[in-house]
Formats: structure tokens, C-alpha cells, sequence
């Protein structure tokens, strides 16, 4: 319990400096940039006559961090479409236990260091159609023995979120993912065969700053 406990203390605190070092960052970027003549302030909304024609997004999947894993991604802007990139390791997260086909009570999946890329395009104001493939290496194991093998997969879909706004930079984007890949498995050394589901769905929730803007 003591260690349990250690270790969420150690894993909130590196998330705490990192969103502290992105903040004072993106808070420096927007005092002293100069866009289109508009002046940079952070917390005042963006006006409703302005459209966002170029920007730059750092983003993550912050509940990675309280499981022991990370994920990071950075996004440009061209108007209504959004490219990315990210990086992410699960820790302890066990994706198995939101698959529809759950079988966690037998195994689990773990996200293993994995990178995708993302293309998206807003469908109305802050709402974001986007597809994506990622190329993921997943940690089984299975929960009676602990024995763990790798599998790699690569995963496409589509995904719906909505960026909500704090200000001018920061902001919050509940979203759900819908995973497609193909059939795989893992014989372990019982013989029971690990079959990985062909269809997730994922709610998920990342934070982000705009760190960098230019408008039409």
C-alpha cells in the first residue's frame, strides 16, 4: 500500500511540473508574440470576428501519467484541418477492460511504447472528426501465470472530440475512439490463446495549449 501510494505521489508530481513547464511556456509564447496586430492576451477569449488560419497544439492524454506511462502529442493547424503526431505508453492501463470484446478477466493489454500520426478536420466550430493509424506494440499477460508476451498491431479508426476552450490557449477535449485492426493472438504456455479484440471504443480526455497562432 505504501509503495502503491509512493508511487501516484511520484507519477502526480511529474505530471504537475510538466503541465507547470508547459504552462509558463505557452504563457511566455503569447505575451510576447505578435499576431496580426492583436494583442496577446491569455486568458481573454478569442473574438468571434477572428479565425484561426495557422497554428501549433501540444497535447496529452493526462490520466497515462496516474498509471505510470506518459503520452505527448503535437498538432499543426491549417484552418479546419489538424495533423499529429504522439508518442504513448500505457503503465498499468489496461486497455482490455474497455474493449467491447472484454477479456480482462483473463488477460490484460498494456500499452507498450507506441507512436501514431492524426488527420482531422473540424466539422463545426471545435468539433473534430479525425482519422489516425497507430503502430502499437501491446504487453499481454496473463493474469493466473503473470507470463507476458509482446504483439505488435497497427490500429486505425476514427475518432469525435471537441476542444473547449479556457482562454485563448489552454484547453480540454473529451473525445471517444473507434479502433479497427486486424485479427492477432498469442499462444501462451497453458495453450490458451490470446485472441486481440478487432474493435475498441475509447472515451478518453486530453489537456492542451496553443502554443503558437496566426489568424485568417
Amino acid at each position: 500500500m505504501a509503495i502503491a501510494l509512493a508511487t501516484f505521489v511520484f507519477q502526480f508530481e511529474i505530471m504537475k511540473r510538466t503541465l507547470i513547464a508547459i504552462f509558463i511556456i505557452a504563457h511566455s509564447i503569447a505575451l510576447f508574440a505578435k499576431t496580426d496586430s492583436l494583442k496577446a492576451t491569455f486568458w481573454k477569449p478569442v473574438p468571434r470576428n477572428y479565425e484561426v488560419k495557422h497554428a501549433i497544439e501540444i497535447e496529452s492524454l493526462v490520466p497515462m501519467f496516474f498509471t505510470g506511462g506518459y503520452h505527448f502529442a503535437v498538432g499543426y493547424r491549417y484552418k479546419k484541418i489538424r495533423v499529429r503526431a504522439s508518442i504513448i505508453q500505457g503503465g498499468s492501463f489496461n486497455a482490455d477492460a474497455y474493449s467491447l470484446n472484454n477479456s480482462s478477466n483473463v488477460f490484460k493489454r498494456f500499452y507498450l511504447v507506441s507512436p501514431g500520426i492524426f488527420l482531422g478536420y473540424n466539422l463545426w466550430k471545435n468539433l473534430e472528426l479525425y482519422t489516425y493509424l497507430e503502430y502499437h506494440t501491446y504487453n499481454i499477460q496473463q493474469q493466473s501465470t503473470n507470463e507476458t508476451h509482446h504483439l505488435k498491431s497497427f490500429d486505425t479508426g476514427l475518432g469525435l472530440s471537441y476542444q473547449f476552450f479556457i482562454g485563448r490557449y489552454f484547453y480540454i477535449q473529451p473525445g471517444v475512439h473507434f479502433y479497427t485492426r486486424a485479427n492477432g493472438s498469442s499462444t501462451f504456455n497453458d495453450g490458451i490463446v490470446y485472441h486481440i479484440p478487432t474493435v475498441d471504443i475509447t472515451p478518453l480526455i486530453r489537456i492542451g495549449f496553443r502554443i503558437w497562432r496566426k489568424y485568417s
